[in-house]
């Protein structure tokens, strides 16, 4: 049940996506399956996303939600034997699974960029990280060599990397983990992309070098006038840096809003769980709240509401309807049973 003037499509709730205007992704039923001994299990389940041209919107949720899958079905780059059933992904005004594979190709880096999660396992260890850029960036322009590795040197210096023009002929083992990941950004940034996903950009950093690296990004963005993609399971990092954010939960999103809205007043029992986890707001000496059990497997999902089983306010349909969305105020709608009874 929706409030009055948010009608659903036939594609999900395009609601929750309503305020977003001149966007650059535009994100509709995005379905990701895998096979399994029971059939196909979709892990990415009717999806609905849209970014705004320069904006930050954050995908929130555990492990095992779908959200890593949900940024590599957007650039199609599904692992096999996954593949994308059902769904639109129209970036800039294109569908990308309408899209050949060699064009596909083409898009990928020029228009829309990937940050992986661990720069140490994405940049090939037997090659420079300058010759690494340099090849990303004659991929999609036809410049020579010597004019690559200038721009390479450049964008060293832009993602703040000391001494830019030693650090292009050093290997990856030869820098830090921060310093991995700002090349691993210098190489998303070369073609100037429109978008730029960034999955889980701080793992495995330490807390001041994660602060640098999200202040990068949130400069870089300004600056270039790019959207923002972020994957993340910490609503440190969204405060840090989101406009929106939209919180996903066993291959469903479950709770969109600003920023402030969620953070303020997170309704879906599964966002305020995710706050109240949070180191900052236990009180010190006191033990952190955690919420109960874990993320069920795509293949044993519940048949209701996906939280039911792991929900402090469960109530009669939860465990046989699963619910559709409920606008709460401006920008934010959730869902749940609970706000749509006015309970949660």
């Amino acid at each position: 049940m929706l409030a009055e003037g948010c009608a659903l499509p036939p594609a999900g709730a395009a609601c929750i996506n309503a305020a977003v205007g001149d966007a650059v992704l535009e994100v509709e039923g995005l379905t990701t399956a895998f096979p399994t001994e029971v059939g196909d299990v979709a892990v990415v389940d009717g999806v609905d996303l849209r970014v705004a041209r320069g904006e930050v919107l954050a995908l929130v949720g555990e492990s095992g939600c779908g959200k890593s899958m949900t940024a590599l079905s957007i650039l199609r780059l599904v692992p096999k034997p996954g593949r994308i059933t059902a769904g639109r992904i129209v970036l800039n005004g294109r569908d990308l699974r309408a899209m050949a594979v060699p064009d596909l190709r083409r898009v990928r880096g020029r228009e829309a960029a990937m940050i992986f999660q661990e720069p140490g396992t994405a940049l090939n260890p037997v090659l420079t990280v300058g010759a690494q850029v340099v090849e990303a960036i004659r991929l999609h322009e036809r410049v020579s060599r010597r004019v690559a590795r200038a721009r390479t040197v450049g964008l060293f210096e832009e993602v703040g990397i000391p001494d830019p023009g030693t650090r292009v002929d050093a290997y990856p083992h030869q820098l830090s983990g921060g310093m991995k990941q700002r090349v691993m950004i210098a190489m998303a940034l070369s073609a100037h992309p429109a978008l730029l996903i960034a999955d889980e950009p701080t793992t495995a950093l330490d807390v001041t070098i994660q602060a640098q690296i999200l202040e990068l990004l949130r400069r870089l963005q300004r600056e270039r006038g790019m959207a923002i993609l972020l994957i993340s399971h910490d609503f440190g990092i969204v405060n840090a840096i989101a406009d929106r954010v939209a919180v996903m939960y066993a291959g469903q999103l479950v709770e969109v809003g600003t920023r402030h809205d969620l953070l303020a007043a997170a309704r879906h029992p599964y966002t305020v769980g995710l706050l109240r986890a949070m180191p900052g707001r236990a009180g010190r000496g006191t033990r952190l709240a955690e919420i109960p059990g874990m993320v069920p497997p795509p293949e044993a999902r519940p048949v209701g509401c996906r939280f039911v089983t792991r929900c402090p306010l469960a109530f009669a349909p939860c465990d046989t309807i699963d619910p559709g969305w409920t606008r709460i105020a401006g920008e934010q709608a959730a869902r749940c049973h609970a706000v749509e009874q006015g309970t949660a």
